[in-house]
Parts: C-alpha cells; sequence; structure tokens
C-alpha cells in the first residue's frame, strides 16, 4: 500500500507525542503489565530537561499525551509541562492524560485547568465498589467521583472547559457493568467514554479476554463452511479427536476431508484461519458482549456521550493508528519509540499463547534531537514498512505455537522476512485502544 507523501508517517515531524512522564503508579491493577513478575518497566520519572528536548515538536502537534504505564499525577510538573507545551503548540492542539483519579483533589484540577489540560482520562471498569476494588487495588469509585467533581469545579473557576472521559477496560468479569458504568460517567460531566479490550499480561488473565481470537475475515469465511458442514451431516468437533487416530472410520475420514478442503480453500484465498481457535469459538459469549455493547451504545446516545468500542471481533484489515497518525513514544528516560506495542518489554498471552515483545527504541534525546531521530533513515524505513501491511497474521496462524519467528525472545523477523514485528500485534486490529 503506498502512503500519500501527505500522510503524517512521512512528514518531517511527529503530529502526536506519547510521553512518559512517570512508570510509578500508587494502584496495583489486576490488569497492569506492572503486576507481573517478569516485566521489563524500570520506575521513573521525566527530567524537566528531558522534555525540554521535545520543544522543537510542539509546533507541529495536533497532541500531546502525558501518560504511560505510570499515574501522571506522581509527577509534582504535570501542570509545569502542560503550560510549556500549551504555549507553544498550534490553535486546535490539545494536551491530555490517563489517570487512575486518585490524586486529582481541587487544588492540583486547578493547577491542571489554569495550565491549559484540555483533555482528561479517567479509569472505571466498574461502578460495582467490590469489582472496582478488585480490579484497581487500591482504588475506589469514589475517588473518580471526586475527581470529576474537582475538574467541574476548577472550570467553573477558570472558563476553561476540559473534555473529560472515563476508560473501561472490558472483561469477561466486568464488561456487562459497562452500560452503567457509561450512564455513571455522563451523568457526572464525562463527554466521552474508551473502551479497550485487556491484554493479558498474566496468564491468569488469558481466561478474562472478552473478545474473539478470529479476525472477522476468518468467520465470515468459515460461517458457510460450518453450514455446510451441518448440512453434510459432518461433526467438526470430532476433528481433533481423531486427526491423530491411526486408523479411522470412513465417517473420520470424510472430517480430515472436510477440514483439509477447507483449508486448502483458505489457503487459496490468503486468508489466515487458525482451525483449533475458529472450531472452539464461543458464539455464545461473543453474541453477549455484543449485546452489552450495543445496550451501552443505546445509553451513550441518550446521554449525549461519545462512546468509543473496540472491536468484539478483530477485524482482518489492519490499521495501525499510531503510525498513520505520525505518533511518536518518548519513554520516561528519553528513548523514542513507534507505537504502544513496542514502548516497553514484556511478556503476554495472545489468544492464549505466550509471547515476548521486546521495546523498539530509535533514539535517545539524551543523544540526539527529536527531530533528527524522527527523520533516520532507520525510523523512516519503518514506518513506511508498516504502512505497507505486508507481514503475516501469526495470532491467526496454525503454526504459530511452534513457529521459531514468533515465540522467539528476541524478535528477529518473520515469515515474510520483515523485520517490524507487527505480524503478531492485536492493536492495528482495533481490540485494544488507548487516549489518543
Amino acid at each position: 500500500m503506498t502512503q500519500p507523501s501527505s500522510s503524517p508517517a512521512l512528514r518531517p515531524h511527529p503530529t502526536k507525542l506519547f510521553v512518559e512522564t512517570t512508570t510509578r503508579c500508587n494502584l496495583r491493577c489486576a490488569m497492569c503489565v506492572k503486576q507481573t513478575a517478569d516485566h521489563g518497566v524500570m520506575e521513573g520519572d521525566l527530567a524537566p530537561e528531558t522534555f525540554a528536548r521535545l520543544a522543537p515538536a510542539f509546533p507541529h502537534l495536533e497532541a500531546l499525551v502525558l501518560s504511560g504505564t505510570g499515574e501522571p499525577l506522581l509527577h509534582p510538573q504535570l501542570g509545569s509541562f502542560i503550560r510549556t507545551a500549551k504555549t507553544a503548540m498550534p490553535p486546535g492542539s490539545w494536551v491530555g492524560f490517563q489517570s487512575n483519579g486518585l490524586l486529582l483533589d481541587e487544588a492540583r484540577a486547578a493547577d491542571l485547568v489554569d495550565a491549559g489540560l484540555d483533555r482528561v482520562c479517567l479509569s472505571v471498569d466498574a461502578v460495582t465498589p467490590g469489582t472496582f476494588a478488585r480490579l484497581r487495588e487500591g482504588g475506589e469509585v469514589g475517588a473518580v467521583d471526586r475527581a470529576l467533581a474537582a475538574l467541574a469545579s476548577a472550570e467553573s473557576r477558570n472558563g476553561h472547559r476540559v473534555d473529560k472521559g472515563v476508560e473501561f477496560v472490558a472483561m469477561r468479569d466486568n464488561v456487562a457493568e459497562l452500560p452503567d458504568v457509561v450512564r455513571w460517567a455522563a451523568r457526572r460531566g464525562a463527554s466521552f467514554a474508551l473502551v479497550t479490550q485487556v491484554l493479558p499480561y498474566d496468564e491468569g488473565l488469558v481466561a478474562q479476554a472478552a473478545y474473539d481470537p478470529n479476525t472477522d475475515r476468518a468467520v465470515g469465511f468459515f460461517q458457510p463452511w460450518q453450514k455446510r458442514a451441518a448440512a453434510e451431516g459432518i461433526d467438526l468437533d470430532r476433528y481433533f479427536p481423531v486427526l491423530w487416530k491411526y486408523t479411522k472410520t470412513p465417517e473420520e475420514e470424510r472430517i480430515i476431508a472436510f477440514v483439509e478442503e477447507m483449508k486448502a480453500a483458505a489457503h487459496r484465498q490468503e486468508i489466515f484461519v487458525n482451525v483449533q481457535k475458529i472450531l472452539a469459538r464461543d458464539h455464545g459469549w461473543l453474541q453477549r458482549v455484543e449485546e452489552i455493547f450495543g445496550a451501552a451504545a443505546e445509553v451513550a446516545r441518550q446521554e449525549g456521550l461519545d462512546l468509543q468500542l473496540p472491536e468484539v471481533v478483530p477485524a482482518g484489515e489492519r490499521t495501525c493508528a499510531f503510525i498513520e497518525e505520525g505518533g511518536a513514544f518518548i519513554s520516561w528516560d528519553g528513548k523514542v519509540h513507534p507505537c504502544y506495542f513496542l514502548w516497553h518489554g514484556y511478556r503476554c498471552f495472545i489468544n492464549g499463547r505466550e509471547k515476548f515483545v521486546r521495546p523498539k527504541v530509535f533514539g535517545d534525546l539524551a543523544e540526539r534531537a527529536l527531530l533528527d531521530i524522527w527523520g533516520d533513515a532507520a525510523y523512516t524505513a519503518f514506518r513506511a514498512s508498516v504502512l505497507g501491511y505486508d507481514y503475516p497474521f501469526c495470532s491467526d496462524c496454525n503454526l504459530a505455537k511452534c513457529c521459531d519467528y514468533v515465540t522467539a525472545e528476541e524478535f528477529e523477523q518473520d515469515c515474510y522476512i520483515n523485520h517490524e514485528p507487527c505480524g503478531d500485534c492485536l492493536w492495528c486490529k482495533g481490540v485494544f485502544q488507548c487516549l489518543r
């Protein structure tokens, strides 16, 4: 796919900056990468001199997001960072961050609103106190209520409006509360709600994933075959139990032959279909999630709130919003990264399969200017290659569990001989979302 020269990814400067002000946090959230034993996130705060090195990019920015793996409100100079950036950013641009809201009292809210804060997104994964406390250990829904009230009070005194919203991480245990969360947020002044699926960093969270492990293209391909199997009296549920039998009955041979025919058809159409996942698809659960999302959307419509829902069935057509929108990610220590997926080192579980991710670093602000790093040949080539979307669907591949390219702790290349580890990324399939 050829990108026009006007594409933000190919401009001589980033259009959006995601800046990690700190990796420290005052909560212990169950779904956070920092709660896993083998994460690679070091704790630290963004130094003022590091933030100052971002200044040449400010006049070109549409958005500056001051959050990463930590709690931004723990940084004492957050207001100063906002004030500095706002004076240099063009009209119509915005500065915001995501937060648990625990430290957002009236004094802090007044400082941030006075500094020019435009957007804030607070974490609310439930309105039932017990569920909230279990997911956000150390937090309470009342703290978010007070944070929204403090922002409203500061807005009233200053006259500057802040776009307030909430983020909801959808899991099997809490997704049913989404319509109530949307109503709760709207009636406390929120104008938007951002919903994301959970990325299991811990094996214990794998069962909490509420989305389909198959893409919409795979599902669309499979459904006619599923109907045909039923019409022909072929029990697809028996495929794996009979696959490795030394001696098969004629009926079992029919099952094997049918699935092989289906796999060959998928291959001819260049559709990745993971047979094990597609046969185990939990249609009833996915229909339930769609119903909950539909109910939440209706509440949002009634309340006048902008609800941004993730995909329940991952998109087969990939879109990397981080790259396409000209985003660059700055870690607290000044390292420059291309996207959220490759911001830090961690272990996660993609559709139940263990995955090791290592950060992709294109430069260090202590050594080179941001615009020089952005314009570096290697970084530019990376962005152009990503936008070609010519990489495999590793998460849907039948060989993923035994593929050295996929299972390696240090990624070198994929089976298409690409050097970008994007084939195993679910961000570009609409499953995960963040403030951007």
